[in-house]
């Protein structure tokens, strides 16, 4: 069973998994600097940031759009735990709340139907003026995320070293992926075998 992401949701996945495991028991931030940013906005068409060139003021409202996402990723897969890269540093959910709405304010938008022949009428927002705000995009992509039904599908991996975020597509996935499941797998076998040495 393997569900289709939307749009929305993969940006903002996208988003809160430039914080992730280095491969060497750290953890590494894709959004570091400013030129880490404008590749990875080059990356993703739907942001709608089209020849972006992020400077620092860019880099430190995406990354601060970026910490209200994680807050709100921690509290969404409540009761289970939040990722262990943000557990002793959460911002508190109502000032993530605002951040991202006062984000997604900053842009306003239009409605624009589009009706292809032989589909149903869709419905987009697009900017009035043409051009998205980065982290305007990014919050509204949010907001749709945290407020949709794929929101319930949302879990933290807690195999040892990861920091992501996904979303189960199986009743009984437990890892982002196979290499996390693999090395929670080795982990449990050690601590069984350390128990009865």
């Amino acid at each position: 069973m393997t569900a289709s992401i939307g749009v929305d949701a993969r940006l903002a996945l996208d988003l809160a998994l430039t914080i992730r495991h280095d491969g060497h028991g750290g953890v590494a931030d894709d959004l570091a600097t400013a030129e880490g940013l404008t590749a990875w906005v080059r990356e993703r068409p739907e942001t709608g940031a089209h020849g972006f060139e992020a400077d620092d003021t860019d880099l430190a409202a995406v990354r601060d759009v970026r910490a209200a996402v994680r807050a709100l990723f921690a509290r969404a897969v409540l009761p289970g735990e939040p990722s262990p890269a943000d557990a002793a540093r959460l911002m508190p959910v109502p000032d993530a709340v605002e951040r991202l709405n006062t984000r997604a304010a900053l842009t306003p938008t239009v409605p624009v139907l589009s009706w292809t022949e032989g589909a149903d009428p869709v419905v987009r927002q697009e900017p009035a003026h043409g051009d998205a705000e980065l982290t305007a995009a990014l919050a509204r992509a949010a907001i749709a995320f945290l407020a949709s039904p794929d929101r319930q599908r949302l879990r933290a991996c807690h195999a040892p070293r990861c920091v992501r975020y996904f979303l189960k597509d199986h009743p009984r996935q437990e890892w982002c992926k196979p290499s996390c499941g693999n090395r929670a797998r080795v982990a449990r076998h050690h601590e069984r075998h350390k128990k009865t040495a």
